[in-house]
């Protein structure tokens, strides 16, 4: 059976993995507004047929795409698949930066369907989405955890302003140990960078541990202090979002006895990969980095793809996609061109993010960058990954190949978030449970025993 997903305006955002997590939570909206309530009253109107009121709270874009018509046609077709609307039966709520997501399940005659439905932070509709409802899976733990091995220490990263909640993961032993902090990708993760029922961040954790080895991972800073980063919105940059509180954890285990100084390693997923190189600059003493599936072309250029990838998925660009496609280009053209200014509405910009947060990415290249850093590196990327994918592995490998203190991995079954699968990926694969493979940790921990000061 083929769902029809209605894909508009800020929507696809919501599936940007390499940018957002639709899982976690994230700034939060300066005014409260009772996000499941509005999704719900949504769906009551448009069980009874009032789509009139159904579409009232629309913003410009979904007014223009989705008029009460054009509402009636695609809810009619939805029912015509799978079967008349039985009755609302749960409602959940995740944010994705600068939006709120609720996810309305719903019983059909046929089957369950979750209504999704995006806000903007003025509390309109932005996004619309219908799909088939997940059976919640729950984290598992690898079968190279090995419990009673290893004590794991809650600490606090950061200045008391910014105090982010972490733990550090030791080997049983009186130490010092070589030790790993792991800096998030883009979006409010948490400290285990749980999105679904999958949590990378612990995978590594409890891996690295069984092997000796020290793992420090710590709330990102968007998550633990949303409502007071949200006032700070339009003055934010990669430096408070992200780089500042890595630099922070290295200093903390420098603090530490249990710790091994000279062999503090830094990984860095997605967004955090991408950004190592400017966390080595700051820092020439870290012994490592090891980046995990970080991207070397400019956001805007993997935003744009990976929009791309998703509408192309069916085979059919509809007209509402390729109308949220021409928005995108157009967002992602004022990024480059040279009037980009403080002064630019984030309306105007990709994802809504303010024009300071693209300014000061301009002109970095985070592999021509690392070139000029003294400390080893492991670039490492799954096959599988459509957020980042083989051009930014090899943007890596054209600045870097010539250095024999940098190691290459690329894994022909891995995804985005390092976990197994088959096939051409979909977003819905990030709802099954996996783990980071055993050989994965195996290389990270026999680099780090090769390359250390």
């Amino acid at each position: 059976m083929k769902y029809l997903h209605t894909i508009l305006a800020a929507v696809a955002v919501v599936l940007l993995l390499c940018l957002v997590s639709v899982r976690s939570q994230d700034l939060a909206p300066t005014v409260t507004l009772d996000y499941s309530g509005l999704g719900q009253e949504l769906v009551t109107f448009l069980s009874k047929g009032d789509f009139n009121a159904a579409g009232r709270n629309f913003d410009a874009a979904m007014k223009s795409a989705m008029p009460p018509a054009k509402l009636s046609e695609v809810w009619q077709t939805l029912q015509e698949q799978v079967g008349k609307f039985k009755r609302q039966t749960g409602v959940r709520m995740s944010r994705s930066f600068p939006y709120t997501i609720v996810y309305v399940t719903c019983d059909f005659i046929q089957a369950p369907i979750d209504i999704q439905i995006t806000y903007n932070e003025a509390g309109k509709v932005a996004g619309l989405f219908f799909v088939p409802t997940q059976v919640q899976a729950k984290y598992r733990l690898p079968d190279y955890a090995r419990p009673g091995t290893y004590v794991e220490k809650e600490l606090i990263v950061g200045p008391s302003e910014w105090a982010l909640s972490a733990t550090l993961t030791l080997p049983n032993g009186k130490g010092p140990f070589p030790v790993v902090v792991l800096v998030h990708g883009s979006g409010p993760q948490d400290r285990d960078e749980t999105y679904g029922p999958n949590k990378p961040f612990r995978d590594l954790a409890y891996g690295l541990v069984s092997r000796g080895i020290a793992v420090l991972r710590y709330e990102k800073r968007t998550r633990q202090h949303g409502s007071k980063m949200a006032l700070l919105k339009d003055r934010i940059t990669v430096k408070e979002e992200t780089i500042d509180d890595a630099l922070a954890a290295v200093a903390l285990l420098r603090g530490r006895e249990d710790i091994e100084h000279d062999r503090i390693f830094v990984l860095g997923h997605s967004l955090g990969g991408m950004l190592l190189p400017r966390i080595g600059q700051a820092d020439p003493a870290i012994a490592g980095l090891i980046v995990f599936a970080g991207n070397t072309r400019p956001l805007e250029d993997l935003i744009l793809d990976q929009i791309n990838y998703l509408f192309n998925q069916d085979g059919v660009v509809t007209a509402a996609e390729k109308i949220q496609l021409e928005t995108i280009k157009m967002q992602v053209a004022r990024v480059k061109g040279p009037a980009l200014s403080d002064s630019t509405p984030a309306a105007e910009l990709p994802l809504g993010v303010p024009a300071g947060y693209w300014l000061n990415l301009r002109g970095y290249q985070p592999s021509e960058t690392a070139k000029n850093l003294k400390m080893p590196m492991l670039i490492l990327r799954g096959e599988r990954d459509y957020q980042v994918t083989t051009a930014d592995f090899e943007g890596w490998r054209k600045s870097l190949s010539v250095r024999a203190d940098v190691e290459f991995k690329s894994y022909p079954k891995l995804n985005h978030f390092f976990i197994e699968g088959e096939g051409k990926i979909t977003p819905a694969e990030y709802d099954l449970a996996g783990n980071i493979p055993a050989y994965v940790i195996e290389d990270i921990a026999a680099w780090i025993m090769r390359h250390y000061r």
